[in-house]
């Protein structure tokens, strides 16, 4: 794998992650998350091992079920990978997953999901209990869609203020606990608003090693060009500690994003920057999340290739389609799109901006897509 040469790096703490170390000078570490249901042990193991192959020095899995958590002690006995765990809505599971992995993610966001009456501190507080208990490192995942509700509209619209609010809240927490073995990733699935995230997170905290990432970034190549915005601008500025490139790809391509994040981090070092065109974000933007173990049908890949093809007519227009397969995501991500896609099990919920148009199948959401997507067009026309 390529060498990283002698970036200038921000002087971050060092947090070990298993036999990885993340910040403290260390190499900027790669990482990738499983596409595999977790609870298919054979299928996760296969796709751990592949992406090791790849090159990833931690591998992201998701746990939404008892029968992912029943699988974790299988998958950990057959693996050698260190091993991130992703928590979404209830929190507690991290007391059953904590053995077998070297990481826990937990999103502010969703921590009011469960046992709303109780205090984010205390929630914050068991799971860094958990951690230290089973020598595990967190991570403070801040997503764009998925705000803690109690920061929303505190500050004029201004989402990446509301984003590093909620980042620099957990920060003192786990302070105040006394729990220092943490990360915090701060992502957008807009290159520039990640940028802003991190350097405003960065000049206040360059203590707290940081994760990179532009969520959602999409199909490649344009996922893989949005992604490298960012990272050429923070790395370049000894921002980023650890990256993910997150692309929307079949199960069997997912070291795609290993590669890829490779290739950026050695032409960074090489000095090989790209220049970032001045109408970049003024014309047609397809985001879809990145393929992970939450998507609820495979078929969200296949539906968000012909959502960029159907869409390639209006690459002139100032438009944003947004694809998303999960409901963890789907609800809050799409709000922001001029039309979103998010994909159930067996439906999808076209929508326009916030408001929900209709649900279709996933044969028969392309033609009212295009129905909208030309009112959209004609209206900015007009």
């Amino acid at each position: 794998m390529p060498a990283q040469s002698q970036q200038p790096r921000n002087p971050t703490r060092a947090v070990p992650v298993g036999r990885t170390t993340i910040g403290g000078g260390h190499p900027i570490a790669v990482q990738s998350m499983c596409a595999t249901k977790t609870w298919d042990v054979e299928a996760t193991v296969r796709q751990i091992d592949d992406l090791v192959r790849a090159g990833a020095d931690l591998v992201r899995i998701a746990v939404d079920s008892s029968r992912d958590t029943a699988a974790l002690p299988a998958i950990r006995d057959r693996v050698a990978a260190n091993l991130s765990v992703d928590l979404q809505e209830n929190y507690r599971l991290a007391a059953e997953v904590a053995p077998h992995v070297d990481k826990i993610r937990y999103n502010p966001g969703h921590l009011y999901h469960h046992e709303k009456s109780k205090p984010a501190r205390d929630k914050v507080a068991f799971l860094a209990e958990v951690a230290d208990k089973h020598d595990c490192a967190l991570r403070v995942g801040v997503n764009c869609g998925s705000i803690d509700p109690a920061k929303a509209g505190q500050f004029g619209g201004d989402s990446v203020a509301e984003m590093v609010a909620s980042a620099l809240e957990h920060c003192a927490m786990l302070d105040d606990l006394g729990f220092r073995r943490y990360v915090v990733s701060l992502k957008d699935s807009d290159p520039a608003k990640v940028v802003d995230a991190n350097r405003r997170f960065a000049a206040g905290r360059p203590d707290v090693p940081l994760p990179l990432g532009v969520t959602e970034a999409g199909l490649p190549p344009d996922g893989v060009i949005k992604t490298r915005i960012a990272f050429e601008q923070l790395v370049s500025r000894g921002i980023g500690d650890t990256i993910r490139v997150s692309l929307t790809l079949p199960n069997d391509r997912k070291g795609d994003e290993v590669i890829a994040g490779r290739q950026i981090l050695d032409d960074i070092a090489q000095g090989r920057f790209r220049s970032v065109p001045e109408n970049f974000g003024k014309k047609l933007n397809v985001i879809s999340c990145p393929s992970c173990s939450r998507v609820e049908n495979e078929a969200f890949v296949d539906l968000a290739e012909k959502v960029r093809d159907l869409a390639s007519y209006a690459r002139d227009h100032a438009v944003t389609i947004a694809v998303m397969g999960c409901r963890v995501n789907g609800p809050g991500e799409t709000d922001d799109a001029d039309l979103g896609l998010w994909c159930a099990p067996t439906h999808v919920n076209l929508k326009r901006k916030a408001d929900t148009i209709g649900t279709f199948g996933y044969d028969e959401v392309l033609p009212r897509l295009k129905l909208e997507l030309d009112r959209i067009l004609a209206e900015k026309r007009a």
